[in-house]
């Protein structure tokens, strides 16, 4: 599986992938731009988006001077999904597109849904995108949960 940055191959494993940059020739060379899209599962529930709105209000707000652009997108149920963030961001000139799980861990979607997806969309795109580690993985995430379990406990 060449083509794309992935920390998960198609197995499951979180062995890393192979990346390879010349696919896409000078389409991929162009401006080089870059864009996070935070992608979470999606619900047909407003009240479950909102929390990710908030938040990527509050990442905007944040890295507004950087002039980093960072997108939010979902895996199904609630728009905007993946495909229509790449497309909007490839069409924009971003050339290259780190893909942030706002999973607590790597189950079955971010081992191969993901993966296959990011696939498909880099070749349809040309563009380089890479499939990060979940947030949930994140040492920091850890800690933090632990002490909001350990308040409620005490």
């Amino acid at each position: 599986m060449t083509g794309f940055s992935s920390l998960y191959d198609h197995s499951g494993s979180l062995t890393p992938v192979s990346e390879n940059h010349s696919e896409g020739g000078d389409k991929m060379n162009k401006k080089n731009l870059k864009a996070t899209i935070l992608l979470a599962h999606g619900s047909s529930d407003p009240h479950w988006l909102k929390p990710f709105d908030e938040l990527l209000s509050q990442i905007r707000s944040s890295l507004q001077a950087d002039g980093n652009r960072v997108d939010l997108a979902y895996m199904e149920l609630a728009e905007p999904s993946l495909e229509n963030q790449v497309a909007l961001l490839a069409e924009a000139g971003y050339t290259h597109i780190d893909v942030l799980p706002l999973f607590f861990a790597a189950g079955r979607h971010l081992r191969i849904d993901v993966p296959l997806q990011i696939e498909e969309l880099q070749k349809e795109h040309l563009i380089q995108l890479t499939l990060l580690a979940p947030v949930g993985l994140e040492p920091e995430v850890a800690r933090a949960i632990a002490e909001v379990v350990i308040r409620q406990v005490i």
